[in-house]
């Protein structure tokens, strides 16, 4: 290394910046609409719950954040290429166009924009489709918005960060305080699994955020970032990225937390709903009337759209480099028109189908995580990161199946089946074991 590198430090602004915009990029639909409907049904179990969501929704994201920081960006590469861009093409997909950028749009028309609408329900037919009318022009000019935002990366540090989060913030804590000094209902009994086994439950429910999907991506993309900042040094974009990560994730608890507490204590407000939006939207509207649901819909609003814009540039820049021939810019475009399209399913629809898909690569995604920070450990960390990965997705693909309906109850002994974490044991039990392959190789190489 003896070349000098060009160095450029971040100001404590920059890096308050960075940290801002990863919390901005994280703070999404998902984010706003699981906790208040988790927090509901868990009632009197609402702490396990909640910690058990935590620890998918901050603490997975956040080590995986710093795992892509070690792995200097490059998480995949010990896997075979074929199957390291497979899995990266199917995160992608899922964060990208089929799911989680989508549903933004969506999230954003049904809290920030459809309780403003007199006649929010007229819809039309295309090719045996019904579309609703109001949501499919929302939508449309929700993409757009992102479109041109993600057309733009080099100012997204300075749009995200320095401009929306802030104000996005302000509102957040506002929010937060009124949920703790204005007297919500008395908690109510536990309902469905929250009953018997909350914490799990509230570990599953934290995947619904895709937020350790998404760290795999928003990492990479804050390298990026970095490099364009003049940050060249792998230590020190090691550094910033923790720090980011490391505000990200306080800013997020901080959040959860105040909407598992309104879910919880909402009573006779989250009668009958269907996602926590609503929840959220009738307690708004219940405490502060229409100014409320004002500031509501710009939170959610501007969540929605600077996660959007992470995700649809985050995509574009990855498929770009996989295809070269067609550019970044044609890709924003794509994705922004293929969003938009799948966004006027429905969210619960979108929910739905999202899960069994979410239970599958999951485990895979954390089980990456876990390989990466055990590497050096390893006597052979290549064939250790393929066998544990291929041990999850195997396990991973059973609780998907499961999750989407399929009979699976032939795996009925395995411990955390029912409860959908079937992965666990075994993926544990495969790191282990590659862990301990080491001693014998050593003792076989000395004779």
């Amino acid at each position: 290394m003896g070349h000098k590198v060009q160095n450029n430090q971040l100001s404590i602004a920059d890096t308050l910046g960075l940290g801002f915009m990863t919390f901005a990029f994280f703070l999404g639909a998902g984010n706003l609409i699981f906790p208040p409907l988790a927090g509901f049904m868990a009632g009197e179990n609402m702490a396990l719950a909640m910690v058990g969501f935590l620890v998918t929704a901050v603490g997975l994201p956040l080590i995986t954040l710093i795992a892509v920081a070690k792995a200097n960006g490059k998480i995949m590469d010990l896997l075979p290429p074929i199957a390291a861009t497979m899995l990266a093409v199917a995160i992608f997909i899922i964060i990208g166009p089929a799911f989680a950028a989508p549903r933004t749009g969506l999230v954003a028309f049904e809290v920030g924009f459809k309780p403003f609408l007199e006649n929010a329900e007229a819809t039309f037919m295309i090719a045996g489709i019904t579309l609703n009318v109001a949501q499919l022009i929302y939508t449309l000019v929700f993409f757009s918005i992102a479109m041109v935002f993600a057309l733009y990366p080099g100012k997204l540090l300075d749009n995200v960060g320095k401009v929306l989060t802030p104000i996005l913030l302000l509102l957040l804590v506002g929010l937060a305080v009124s949920v703790i000094i204005l007297p919500g209902s008395p908690v109510a009994a536990a309902v469905g699994d929250y009953q018997t086994h909350p914490l799990t439950k509230g570990v599953l429910e934290g995947y619904n955020t895709m937020d350790t999907l998404a760290s795999l991506i928003f990492g990479i993309l804050i390298i990026d970032i970095l490099r364009k900042k003049g940050v060249s040094d792998a230590k020190a974009q090691t550094g910033y990225l923790i720090k980011a990560a490391l505000i990200a994730a306080s800013g997020l608890a901080f959040v959860y937390i105040a909407l598992f507490y309104l879910g919880a204590t909402a009573g006779d407000l989250a009668t009958g709903a269907e996602n926590g939006g609503v929840i959220l939207t009738n307690y708004v509207t219940h405490e502060f009337g229409t100014t409320g649901l004002v500031l509501l819909a710009t939170v959610v609003t501007l969540a929605c759209i600077t996660t959007a814009v992470g995700l649809i540039s985050a995509c574009s820049e990855f498929f770009n480099e996989l295809l070269p021939k067609i550019s970044y810019r044609r890709f924003v475009v794509l994705l922004s028109v293929i969003c938009a399209t799948i966004a006027n399913v429905g969210l619960a629809q979108l929910i739905s189908i999202s899960i069994p898909v979410l239970m599958t690569v999951y485990p895979v995604a954390i089980a990456l995580v876990a390989v990466t920070f055990l590497t050096e450990r390893f006597s052979k960390p290549e064939a250790a990161h393929r066998i544990v990965l291929s041990v999850a997705l195997f396990f991973g693909i059973i609780d998907g199946l499961k999750a989407a309906g399929v009979d699976v109850s032939v795996f009925n002994f395995m411990p955390l089946h029912a409860e959908g974490m079937a992965w666990l044991l075994p993926t544990a039990i495969t790191i282990f074991a590659c862990l301990m392959m080491k001693k014998e190789q050593a003792a076989v190489a000395v004779s």
